[in-house]
């Protein structure tokens, strides 16, 4: 019953609902499903429903139906089980008995239970000791080879494989035409047209060595599914961070702008505030001044009332004396012009469309190199020529880090002897660092750490990213090694221009470990180590591929238009794709993981001269050096 139950649950299990078939139905592919999953499953797929086939779950390979015009639940109720399933499913049935495997199977026929004890080989059945007497005096089964039924170790796990239409036939024979394992009487009558039919005990080797194959190739198909689950679920896991980022900054973005229009509204208010102070510091010495002159007006009334009413003449004409000269005083304050009223302006039209064309920042979904489909556009340039610089600058090599959060673009110039850091976004210089010599290839050792080959000294320096480039160690050598790249956090892959067709494995010391022979590469000019540790070598017309044990995985040696002129850097996808800058084609092409060709990814006509240096930035932007400039691209889907 243990061989029963692994058959179930190794082969007589839907993959889609897990459980045991329930009405299996298998396809041109040779996968079985039950068919209410099957039915479901295809119910999901329009375009398999539109092209008139059944999806296969496990391999998309697709069915045609024999009678399109019907419904889907026709199609799929007009399949039928592999003979090899249905044969298992009767067999292996779920709920038969364990008891039934150890009861003597003569006495089963009388509906009896008599405990087996014995088992022929040939027969393929089980005897208690009474039906094994009888068994053994039978002329035709005297001979049969009988064990206990108890010695798994002797006893056969293979039952009798009986036919089902003939039922009371054997199967021993197998139509290669049909595929199919049949009886003496169905290769007589249903298979007499077959041009090829074996005998069962011929083919059940080369079928189980299939089927081991398959079981190979699925096991294969299964580990890259995980590989590929594990990716997007990180890949899941980056987009979502990325997007809460891209939100953050947003909103930081909106806040600034809300402090610049509350600055604004300030500046307003301040100025009303301003003009409102001088109207009325102007309107209230007014008043003081009218209140003055009332007081005045009001003493030389009452003064020239008294000399009216009086009897003495004298007064009252030495009142009109003093009246006759105040009326000369012509100021005329009633008639003063009043004070300027506080305006406010506003053009509510310019107003709406300087808010409609105010842009807080551009949202794309970027693409990445991996995605065939996707075109390549120019994000912008960085601009590597420094004032300080003594002669023309000359990007060997360009590589990215992450330091603090921080994205930085770190170049060799060859011809200034320096490295330099620039903050990705910004064209400024971040930091600058003076070697001794003529720097070749970067190799990055992690986020804020790399290594740069410096030949013609003979070093190899160390240097910290902080992210001013700070030199940390040199490595004496004793080659002059150009090419140069990170095999593991202590061990170096290096190459030298002597007409050497190697590559050395050096220790962070620079002694020579091993040599890897790169087959036609002669004198190495760039390295570059992939995730799984296979080295990837250009150098004259060619590119190599090697593992770190030296073993060939394939050279990329085109010729005619696609011939190489001048390959130089290196740099791979998340998904594996190679990418080489070709220096004298001006041109980055995309190969895949096993050396063919895709496409030309960059050509002369996206800006490219005499490419160089080359590196990935998350797998979304592709950092070029041409001469004095990296060129930063980003990647769109092709609509």
């Amino acid at each position: 019953m243990a061989t029963a139950k692994k058959l179930t649950d190794n082969h007589l299990t839907c993959v889609i609902c897990t459980e045991v078939f329930t009405d299996p139905a298998t396809l041109q592919c040779h996968h079985t499903f039950c068919k209410s999953c099957l039915l479901k499953y295809t119910k999901t797929q329009p375009e398999a429903v539109q092209a008139k086939s059944i999806p296969c779950p496990s391999c998309r390979q697709l069915t045609k139906v024999t009678t399109p015009d019907s419904p889907v639940e026709e199609w799929v109720s007009q399949l039928k089980p592999s003979h090899v399933i249905q044969g298992l499913m009767d067999d292996f049935k779920p709920g038969a008995e364990a008891a039934d495997a150890n009861v003597c199977s003569v006495c089963k026929t009388q509906g009896k239970t008599t405990p087996a004890t014995s088992w022929c080989s040939v027969c393929d059945e089980v005897f208690c000791d009474g039906c094994l007497k009888m068994h053994n005096i039978m002329p035709m089964s005297r001979d049969h080879k009988v064990v206990d039924v108890s010695d798994a170790t002797k006893r056969k796990t293979r039952h009798r494989f009986m036919c089902k239409t003939h039922k009371d036939k054997q199967i021993e024979l197998f139509c290669k035409d049909c595929r199919m394992a049949i009886c003496h009487t169905c290769c007589s009558i249903e298979h007499r047209k077959c041009d090829d039919v074996d005998i069962l005990d011929n083919m059940t080797p080369l079928v189980r060595e299939h089927l081991s194959n398959q079981n190979q190739e699925l096991k294969i198909k299964m580990t890259t599914s995980e590989n590929i689950t594990i990716l997007r679920k990180s890949q899941i896991k980056e987009i979502q961070t990325n997007a809460q980022n891209i939100k953050d900054e947003i909103r930081n973005i909106r806040q600034k702008v809300v402090e610049v229009i509350l600055s604004k509204e300030k500046q307003l208010l301040d100025k009303v505030d301003r003009s409102s102070d001088e109207q009325l510091h102007e309107l209230h010495a007014e008043i003081k001044s009218q209140e003055i002159e009332l007081q005045m007006y009001q003493q030389q009334y009452e003064f020239t009332a008294n000399a009216v009413t009086s009897n003495c003449e004298r007064d009252m004409y030495a009142v009109y004396k003093s009246v006759g000269e105040a009326s000369t005083d012509n100021r005329d304050t009633g008639n003063r012009p009043a004070p300027g009223r506080v305006v406010f302006t506003h053009d509510m039209d310019k107003l709406s469309k300087a808010v409609d064309d105010l842009q807080l920042g551009e949202v794309a979904a970027v693409r990445c190199v991996s995605d065939r489909q996707s075109t390549p556009v120019l994000h912008h340039n960085i601009d590597c020529k420094g004032d300080g610089d003594k002669k023309d600058t000359h990007l060997n090599d360009v590589t990215v880090l992450t330091v603090d959060g921080l994205t930085v673009t770190v170049v060799a110039d060859y011809y200034n002897k320096n490295l330099k850091t620039y903050h990705t976004s910004d064209p400024n210089t971040l930091g600058n660092l003076l070697l001794s010599g003529w720097p070749w290839q970067i190799a990055k050792l992690s986020e804020s750490q790399i290594a740069v080959s410096v030949p013609n000294n003979k070093e190899i320096v160390t240097v910290n990213v902080t992210p001013d480039p700070v030199l940390l160690s040199t490595i004496k050598t004793s080659k002059e090694y150009y090419a140069l790249s990170s095999l593991s956090p202590s061990q170096l892959a290096a190459g030298t221009c002597r007409q050497s067709h190697s590559v050395d494995i050096l220790d962070m010391t620079g002694r020579i470990l091993k040599s890897i022979n790169t087959g036609i590469i002669r004198s190495p000019d760039y390295i570059h180590v992939t995730s799984n540790g296979d080295l990837k070598v250009s150098g004259v017309n060619s590119l190599v591929c090697v593992t770190s044990e030296g073993v060939a995985v394939f050279t990329y040696t085109p010729a005619g238009v696609r011939a190489l002129t001048f390959p130089r850097g290196i740099t791979t996808t998340s998904t594996g794709d190679i990418l080489l800058a070709d220096k004298d084609s001006h041109k980055v092409i995309q190969l895949t993981e096993s050396g063919q060709f895709v496409r030309d990814v960059l050509t002369h006509q996206d800006g490219l001269e005499y490419p160089r240096g080359i590196c990935l930035d998350g797998d979304r932007f592709l950092y070029v050096t041409c001469g004095r400039f990296v060129r930063i691209f980003k990647f769109k889907k092709t609509l």
